[in-house]
């Protein structure tokens, strides 16, 4: 049975706990099992991204099992800023959910770091201060790339910002040039990082992380990275592999990254002008092996599969809804147009689901997204994470 690990995390929470009792209890309790297949055959009657009627029962006629369900803390910040009106709250209220689904081992790492930086350009009380942080690493061959991603990351790119932080003009800093040069040097230091630390397990023969991969196979362990980071201006999009990000705006879906698959013309074309080849063996494979031409580690693979990610930068309206965060066991089963449905209806409905000051809108979306995956026969790890940003500050000059 999968683990399911879900949440909707403040600022001063920094991990997602689950308890087996509590699972327990929550799975003997078929009222809780009613509510969670009633909600997701609700979500995919609505959602519209898709015509065909797809039921969460199994083919057998057996129900899937209940999500874990967690009580979310939020502490918002208060919302200020000079010379501009904010829009709702600052702090972003997001959910995720990761489970190992119908793999052996589970490879997925999830971050979330609301407000990770403060530009020293503005007040502590200015939200054009406030920085977001969000991303989703899918591992391969391992689950301690994926891991020290999740751990190092969103580090890097702070340290990289403040770097940039002195002697740049607001403007520059919210340019894409600028973002992009942030995030490719955080990107080649988090790979830098990776690789010396093989390379010390290697010298050192220390078994390399929690399931005991033995040396001889460190080389042959990476991890994609789709990381966003939400600004009061802009949703910043840096992505490395084949984990996607989607924007739903205005009730349509705006996917903020491309995957990189090897026979993405433009990525073969890159691998073969590096001396690589693109096998297809199950699909397109780098050297037959890799089914992703970028990707943080890989070591083995160099330099036909490249740590560089792409950015895109993406100005923020009033129309955002959320951001879908997810690797690809979501996407290989769902399309961007179902998940936004799936999750829109999720943020319409959060009125019903507030509890005092919490909400479980982005939390009941992502585990939706998770059992809807698992229902279409999804055969990998599945992460997703949902950012309402209906409720993250906006600055309007």
């Amino acid at each position: 049975m999968a683990e399911i690990c879900c949440g909707v995390v403040s600022e001063s929470e920094g991990s997602c706990e689950t308890s087996t009792r509590a699972a327990r209890r929550r799975r003997a309790d078929p009222s809780v099992k009613r509510r969670c297949l009633d909600l997701c055959d609700k979500a995919l009657h609505n959602c519209g991204g898709e015509t065909e009627k797809l039921s969460l029962r199994s083919e057998k006629g057996k129900q899937l099992p209940p999500p874990i369900v967690l009580t979310p803390i939020l502490n918002p910040l208060p919302s200020s800023a000079a010379g501009a009106e904010i829009s709702k709250d600052v702090l972003p209220k997001f959910g995720f959910t990761s489970v190992c689904g119908r793999r052996r081992d589970m490879e997925d790492a999830v971050a979330s770091h609301p407000s990770f930086f403060r530009s020293k350009k503005h007040d502590l009380d200015d939200a054009a201060a406030a920085l977001h942080y969000f991303g989703v690493y899918d591992g391969h061959g391992c689950s301690h790339v994926a891991t020290k991603c999740k751990e190092r990351l969103h580090e890097m790119v702070k340290e990289e910002l403040l770097l940039d932080d002195v002697g740049e003009e607001e403007s520059d800093r919210n340019s894409s040039n600028w973002w992009r040069r942030v995030m490719e040097r955080s990107f080649t230091r988090m790979d830098k990082e990776v690789v010396a630390w093989n390379e010390n397990v290697v010298d050192n023969m220390i078994p390399s992380c929690r399931c005991e991969l033995r040396t001889p196979d460190c080389d042959a362990v990476g991890s994609t990275a789709v990381v966003a980071v939400v600004t009061p201006y802009n949703i910043v999009v840096a992505n490395c592999g084949d984990s996607r990000a989607v924007l739903c705006r205005n009730g349509k879906a705006i996917p903020l990254s491309i995957d990189h698959k090897p026979d993405r013309p433009d990525e073969m074309n890159r691998i073969q002008a590096a001396g690589g080849r693109v096998i297809f063996w199950e699909g397109a494979r780098v050297l037959g092996v890799l089914a992703m031409s970028r990707a943080i580690g890989d070591n083995y693979l160099k330099p036909y599969v490249s740590c560089e990610p792409e950015v895109t930068i993406t100005e923020r309206s009033e129309g955002d809804e959320c951001l879908i965060l997810a690797s690809d066991g979501l996407w290989d089963v769902v399309s961007n147009e179902t998940a936004c449905g799936v999750a829109r209806m999720c943020l319409k409905g959060k009125a019903k689901v507030m509890d005092g000051g919490t909400d479980k809108a982005c939390e009941d979306a992502s585990m939706l997204l998770t059992k809807l995956a698992l229902a279409r026969r999804s055969a990998d790890n599945v992460s997703v994470l949902v950012i309402d940003l209906m409720g993250t500050g906006i600055l309007h000059f």
